[in-house]
């Protein structure tokens, strides 16, 4: 097993098979699994052959002594393993969603990521009339914090040949909406394996009008103390305000330009 207590600080190991150890105290937690099939309607190829398992999502995966103090602050603290390889030439991911609007505002919430083992592709974009007006890609590795800004949909993309583990906060009380990327096919870009063997992006012909991928850097956001040196589930128990802008994403305005 590999333990992955040095970048998320929890107790926890990741077993040979992509499952998850949950160490002393944390509360236990079964996975949710996407399969191929719960996958395909958003696929460069609905036809292609891959893994019967894609990925598994632990939700609330917390400490049994925290668990109240982030519902509290209406709060969710998940870990997800992608797992590695393709399904036909293209690269397993997540099958992607946007947020809902925060009531009384005119945005969406955000959410935070952070890179636990491995290597991820974050691709998010703002909804347009044409299927996406704005597209963006980001790679982290372990211990890099990606912020998805408010009114951005967002898949993750396992470019790597291990395991991608992840975590992630994200405001508890609403539902994601996967509608516009089911309705679409997929993302606005695809990420493939080229003839050559390397990595490249195709895009998605359902959309029109496409914007070109945008390559952007890791913003670190040090007044909300998403700093790499800092795992993020630290972040709470060091003090909750950090996370006040998941639920009340409003009073931040700066972070819907944050990759301008």
């Amino acid at each position: 097993m590999k333990d992955l207590s040095p970048v998320c600080f929890l107790p926890v190991s990741l077993k040979e098979n992509g499952h998850l150890f949950f160490g002393e105290g944390m509360a236990e937690v079964e996975p949710d699994i996407r399969t191929l099939e719960n996958a395909r309607t958003v696929l460069e190829d609905p036809q292609a052959q891959g893994p019967d398992e894609l990925y598994y999502m632990y939700r609330e995966a917390c400490r049994k002594e925290d668990r109240e103090a982030i519902r509290a602050r209406g709060l969710r603290y998940d870990m997800t393993i992608l797992r590695p390889g393709k399904i036909g030439r293209e690269y397993i991911k997540t099958v992607g969603h946007y947020h809902p609007v925060k009531p009384g505002t005119i945005l969406t919430y955000p959410e935070v990521y952070e890179v636990i083992h491995g290597k991820a592709h974050y691709l998010f974009q703002k909804y347009g009339e044409g299927g996406a007006e704005e597209v963006l890609l980001v790679e982290a590795l372990p211990g890099d914090k990606v912020l998805i800004p408010p009114n951005y949909g967002h898949i993750t993309i396992n470019p790597g040949d291990d395991f991608l583990v992840m975590s992630n906060w994200v405001a508890s009380g609403f539902s994601s909406v996967y509608e516009p990327l089911e309705q679409l096919s997929g993302g606005a870009y695809f990420e493939i394996e080229g003839k050559d063997g390397s990595s490249q992006f195709t895009p998605n012909p359902n959309y029109r009008d496409l914007p070109p991928l945008q390559k952007v850097a890791i913003r670190e956001i040090k007044q909300l103390d998403l700093a790499k040196e800092i795992p993020m589930y630290q972040m709470f128990l060091k003090d909750p305000e950090n996370l006040v802008f998941l639920t009340d994403p409003e009073k931040y305005p700066e972070l819907e330009n944050l990759y301008k």
